[in-house]
């Protein structure tokens, strides 16, 4: 499987983000909205936007390697951040170049959207992804 990561010229261009991206895997895997829960339903990180995204990055990480694949592999995943402003906006790139012990998460393509509330209450962020796998 070969994955091509494309910024157009005129687009939005930033190292966590990829515009658009082409992968030639013919199997998929989607992965439901990862949040800063643990296997408990303790929601880690307080009120805290970036800890509680660095976590919810990590569940994504470890359910991408339970289909078998990397986080290398995601090629899409949509952002829901409760009350969405730019500082919160900010603070969940921020984890993203951090999220992975300290290295960030790979570039794909993703859409932030802000939500009034999610599953829990104490949630700040759930990601959800598709994730190209090898044949």
């Amino acid at each position: 499987m070969t994955t091509q990561h494309l910024n157009p010229p005129g687009l939005l261009s930033f190292p966590p983000l990829s515009q658009v991206v082409v992968s030639t895997a013919n199997k998929l895997a989607f992965v439901a909205g990862q949040t800063a829960c643990n296997a408990q339903f303790e929601v880690i990180g307080g009120n805290d936007y970036r800890l509680q995204a660095i976590h919810a990055l990590k569940n994504l990480q470890t359910a991408v390697e339970a289909a078998g694949a990397t986080v290398h592999n995601v090629v899409s995943s949509t952002v829901y951040l409760r009350d969405l402003t730019p500082v919160v906006a900010e603070q969940f790139i921020a984890a993203l170049s951090v999220a992975l012990d300290g290295e960030p998460f790979p570039s794909h393509a993703f859409t932030m959207v802000g939500v009034q509330a999610l599953a829990s209450p104490d949630v700040l962020v759930e990601i959800s992804a598709v994730v190209a796998l090898d044949a």
